[in-house]
């Protein structure tokens, strides 16, 4: 791996989802990088033990809703275990963009003037961008209540350790991005969003069938996806 800046990179993928790995590992060759694969945790591998330890006896996540939220889990134990100061995890279906490396480093400089308790996202989360009224020109990350997507974010021990403890004191009951947002909040980790973003999902631009929630034909996504993208990145701009 050649971003110094970062510690590790994981990838969190499912054993038979081959096609999606060899997307992943394309990008990550043609920049120089390496990851490590997180397959813990698939479908066919989890057991009542865990989701009783890990998950709300309320929830009505699906079971692999479950399974990317253990993943996810997983990439944090691994992150407090290591002593890792900053490790990017991804899921295995984002597109990389040419900027990506520029982004993160320039992500990594600049988060030195936030608390350590913080999670970087770096990608689009499903094209939501800071105001270009409160953008600051030099500027890369800015402060939001609001989490994106976890497909590509950024975090350390301290934070990694914190959402653990209240997982493991409150239970998962939300897909995961949503209760991230919610531990991260409750917490006190800094929720910073990268501008511009260099990650976006491939299950939302339609590349990939989603696997976490009914969805629409892959061409009608795709374009749902850029419509969207134009009207919250470009049109909505120009009264924010």
């Amino acid at each position: 791996m050649t971003l110094t800046c970062l510690d590790e990179i994981y990838v969190l993928n499912v054993k038979t989802f081959k096609e999606r790995r060899k997307h992943i590992q394309q990008q990550l060759y043609r920049l120089g990088l390496e990851a490590q694969f997180i397959f813990d945790y698939d479908v066919s591998d989890l057991e009542e033990e865990v989701t009783a330890n890990f998950f709300h006896y309320n929830t009505e996540l699906s079971l692999p809703q479950k399974s990317i939220a253990m993943k996810h889990v997983r990439a944090l134990e691994l992150i407090v275990e290591r002593g890792q100061r900053r490790a990017l995890v991804l899921e295995d279906d984002v597109i990389l963009s040419k900027n990506f490396k520029v982004g993160i480093e320039k992500a990594v400089v600049e988060s030195y003037e936030h608390p350590q308790n913080q999670v970087i996202f770096i990608g689009c989360g499903g094209n939501f961008y800071t105001p270009q009224s409160s953008r600051q020109c030099g500027q890369s990350l800015y402060i939001n209540k609001r989490g994106r997507f976890a497909d590509s974010y950024i975090i350390g021990t301290s934070a990694a350790s914190l959402r653990l403890k209240w997982i493991t004191s409150n239970k998962i009951e939300k897909p995961i991005d949503n209760q991230f947002e919610e531990i991260d909040n409750e917490v006190g980790i800094t929720i910073l969003w990268l501008e511009d973003p260099v990650v976006e999902q491939g299950s939302k631009t339609g590349i990939f069938s989603t696997q976490l929630e009914p969805a629409l034909p892959r061409f009608i996504q795709r374009l749902k996806f850029f419509l969207e993208k134009i009207r919250r990145k470009y049109i909505y701009q120009m009264w924010r």
